[in-house]
């Protein structure tokens, strides 16, 4: 198995699901590269609450309560949920920590990452910082001292949020969401050809990715037959 997968990963810093997404699906990479393939990951913007204020007044459970209109004992038996199923998989949520904000500016932060080879490095980092040490993900200054703490320059960072310099790209990624009918996160995209939805299981996400590996193959094989006749 020669070709490398392209996957492309829609997701929010704020999206407790796409944490535990990223760390099953890790482990299918881990196996798929065991068995020769190899995977390339890019990460796209999705805002699941663009109306989200930078500084929310209240905790998560009052935002999930008032946002999906459940009392907050239910909020809270969600929150349980999803933090056991994190744990599962070798995560620490902390909703007592977290404050919840806006994510627009981590996502542009995401795509100065990216420009200078440390998109996946950050990811790791605001995920964490979010769901387990209950840093602001929201705020500038916040956002330029973790892009420091993953080796890219904190100043250059700092003013590429303030002048906005990455919101283009952040809106098109939001756009190609809306293209593809993209309505929750994660979702992973292999080959621009193959939608996975959800944290699935460690067995699905590597089927996917043989798949996706093996049409490609089939693709290139075809088309070099077809060079020589």
């Amino acid at each position: 198995m020669s070709n490398v997968v392209d996957v492309q990963i829609w997701s929010d810093v704020q999206c407790p699901w796409c944490y535990i997404g990223k760390r099953k699906f890790e482990a299918a990479v881990e196996q798929f590269r065991l068995e020769g393939g190899d995977v390339k990951v890019t990460y796209r913007s999705f805002e699941l609450a663009p109306d989200t204020p930078v500084d929310f007044e209240g905790t998560p459970i009052d935002y999930l309560s008032e946002r999906k209109g459940i009392s907050p004992e239910q909020a809270q038996q969600m929150v349980d949920h999803v933090s056991h199923i994190a744990a599962i998989v070798g995560l620490e949520y902390h909703y007592d920590r977290i404050q919840q904000t806006n994510t627009v500016l981590a996502h542009e932060l995401l795509h100065f990452a990216k420009v200078h080879g440390k998109q996946s490095e950050l990811k790791e980092r605001l995920l964490l910082a979010y769901f387990t040490e209950g840093r602001h993900v929201g705020r500038v200054d916040e956002l330029a001292h973790l892009a420091g703490e993953v080796g890219l320059d904190r100043d250059a960072a700092a003013a590429a949020l303030a002048e906005h310099t990455y919101l283009p790209d952040v809106k098109a990624d939001m756009a190609q969401a809306v293209a593809y009918g993209i309505q929750g996160v994660p979702f992973f995209v292999l080959n621009d050809a193959y939608g996975v939805s959800g944290a699935q299981e460690v067995a699905s996400f590597l089927a996917a990715l043989q798949r996706a590996a093996a049409d490609a193959e089939r693709a290139t094989v075809h088309g070099a037959r077809g060079g020589d006749a």
